[in-house]
């Protein structure tokens, strides 16, 4: 039987010599090349094609900033990226993050570096998600309590425990069941939902 790879990476960068050496150091961590971009333009494709566990940027790439390149990435493919450049300064840095960019490697590759840099940034996004999805949740509840205020004339506690009762009693999340009184909602005034 096979095992599963430690993680699935694809690699967007230019230089060959730079990709070698990333493709070994991913391989002789356990874990699998994707597939390699050499631009931008190609980047994200790749992304949607493999859908990989995690992303290599080079910040510097021949038709584009690789750092826009990555915050569209993770954007659009919901996958973390590392960001690989021979550039430490501030600046650059602090790009990085406001992009979203969970780690950071240095050139030339430094193996050992490389499979603590793809567990934080995988770990990272994933709590990150979790977050997300989290808020998500509360604004959800907190707009299907308005709902049922408005339409019953409840108060806010009467709402969310009529909300809280309805999920044990149906055995489903809160999310869900707020999903539901939004749709019904719309339902009942005409408006698709979102």
């Amino acid at each position: 039987m096979e095992s599963r790879p430690r993680w699935r990476v694809a690699i967007v960068d230019d230089h060959e010599p730079s990709r070698a050496a990333v493709r070994a150091a991913i391989l002789a961590a356990g874990g699998e090349v994707a597939g390699e971009a050499l631009c931008c333009a190609d980047g994200i494709p790749l992304l949607k094609r493999v859908g990989p566990d995690v992303a290599i940027f080079a910040a510097g790439l021949p038709d584009s900033d690789g750092v826009e390149t990555a915050a569209h990435a993770i954007a659009a493919c919901d996958c973390p990226v590392v960001l690989f450049t021979s550039h430490s300064d501030a600046a650059l840095v602090e790009r990085a993050r406001a992009a979203g960019v969970m780690a950071y490697l240095l050139k030339p590759l430094r193996a050992a570096e490389l499979a603590p840099a793809l567990d934080l940034a995988i770990a990272r996004f994933g709590e990150t998600r979790q977050l997300r999805q989290t808020l998500e949740g509360r604004k959800l509840i907190e707009r299907a309590k308005g709902a049922l205020m408005a339409r019953l004339g409840l108060t806010e506690e009467e709402a969310f425990r009529r909300l809280r009762r309805a999920a044990m009693d149906s055995r489903r999340t809160m999310v869900e069941i707020a999903r539901a009184v939004l749709t019904s909602e719309s339902v009942a005034r005409g408006v698709p939902t979102r």
